[in-house]
């Protein structure tokens, strides 16, 4: 059982009418939390090109290592939202403290089959386990937000602090990953994936004070319904998907592209590109009191992401791919912190942790899909033809959430304005 929280907010996350990072971070106990959730949120950003590096080298196929990471992704899509649901009913520390530990030793299996030359289907068995104990830590961080910042104006500023986190995993995830596996190990990412998550996952569900309160039974059973039932949730899982083939596509792409010109090493350095494109525009997000509403921002920024696809292709030199990859990087983080905040005002309270993860496995799903592709693609025709998949994912995406905008529109009597930002006034995520 979590422990009962205090949900008044403090002084100090209320002060100002227009809140920032820096009033953010002094919310007092935050850093408890943030610090060993940064660490376990490691999986999400290491693991998909640990496994590919990896694969690659003890098979020599990019269509093999694809596939074997494509079963992690799928695994990890297909159990999220189970966890996020057993965590808004039973708590945080419930589901992360068994999940870490049977990570760990799921993809330490998962590196010793690739190392002895396993055959692929008894990759594909080791892969379905440590997709699917991925600890959901993303979600749980800002269910622990909403505890804290019952009522503020924060809950915005939070939002785009918590992309930003994403973002900044998937700098310094990839970079690390690919650092270990060509400089030290190809086995090196994978070993301190599992490490990394199973001392930040236990550090992280060791803080009781910070989780959102269990829900008594029979509340349980009235605020637990699904957050698949809401129309603009699936809306969000399509566009989340076109973003996930971004993510797969390009780690896949990059990958070949720096093999094919002799500098595998470089794979990090232009993967890391395109993240900080993601995280500084993520941040630039988060000061901008945003005038137009959320699901006119989501479909602006998505084209953009569309356009900017089109081009990767078509790139054959390091520079340009360096550049339009942080263009693509800067076109991502708009649609993320656009659909986490439709979430706040479509969702009620009781099922958005549940919603944060549909959301994430659907980035993961979409990653799943594109690995597998991507990889068949190298394989086969070379010159860059996986970069095909982050195009033909976000225009796909966006036909979806262009012709079904308006399920993204909250009902009118649960909108207020804050910050700009039209949604729901922010309220506690059990």
């Amino acid at each position: 059982m979590a422990s009962t929280v205090t949900t008044e907010p403090s002084k100090d996350t209320t002060a100002s009418a227009r809140p920032g990072y820096g009033q953010l971070l002094r919310t007092r106990g935050a850093w408890t939390f943030l610090l060993p959730g940064f660490a376990a949120r490691q999986p999400f950003a290491m693991l998909t090109i640990s496994i590919v590096l990896l694969v690659q080298h003890t098979t020599g196929s990019y269509g093999a290592a694809g596939a074997a990471a494509a079963v992690t992704g799928v695994s990890m899509a297909l159990f999220a939202p189970y966890s996020g649901r057993l965590a808004d009913r039973f708590g945080q520390r419930a589901v992360l403290v068994p999940g870490v530990l049977v990570h760990a030793v799921s993809g330490l299996t998962l590196t010793a089959l690739a190392l002895a030359h396993a055959p692929l289907w008894a990759l594909f068995v080791a892969a379905v386990p440590t997709g699917a104990s991925v600890p959901q830590v993303g979600p749980m961080v800002r269910a622990r937000w909403g505890v804290k910042l019952q009522g503020s104006p924060l809950m915005t500023t939070a939002a785009a602090f918590e992309s930003v986190t994403d973002e900044l995993t998937f700098v310094v995830g990839p970079l690390l990953a690919t650092a270990l596996c060509t400089a030290v190990d190809p086995a090196a990412g994978l070993v301190t994936e599992a490490a990394l998550t199973l001392i930040g996952g236990l550090l992280f569900a060791a803080q009781k004070s910070t989780q959102p309160a269990v829900a008594a039974d029979g509340h349980a059973r009235v605020q637990h319904a699904s957050a698949l039932r809401v129309p603009g949730v699936r809306v969000l899982i399509v566009a989340f998907l076109g973003i996930g083939s971004v993510f797969g596509g390009m780690q896949v792409s990059l990958a070949a592209f720096t093999e094919s010109i002799g500098e595998p090493g470089l794979n990090g350095v232009l993967y890391g590109t395109f993240a900080a494109g993601n995280m500084l525009s993520g941040i630039a997000c988060g000061a901008i009191a945003w005038k137009a509403a959320p699901q006119h921002r989501l479909v602006v920024g998505y084209t953009a992401l569309a356009v900017a696809a089109a081009g990767l292709w078509a790139a054959h030199s390091v520079l340009v791919l360096a550049g339009l990859g942080l263009l693509v990087g800067m076109c991502i983080a708009p649609a993320l912190i656009t659909g986490y905040t439709l979430v706040e005002g479509l969702v009620p309270a009781g099922a958005r942790t549940e919603a944060f993860t549909w959301l994430t496995g659907a980035v993961a799903l979409g990653q799943a899909a594109a690995v597998t592709v991507a990889g068949q693609l190298e394989d086969r025709f070379q010159d860059g033809a996986g970069f095909l998949v982050p195009l033909g994912g976000t225009v796909l995406a966006l036909a979806t959430v262009v012709a079904l905008r308006s399920r993204l529109v909250a009902r009118p009597h649960r909108r207020t304005v804050a910050r700009g930002v039209g949604h729901r006034s922010p309220v506690t995520v059990d």
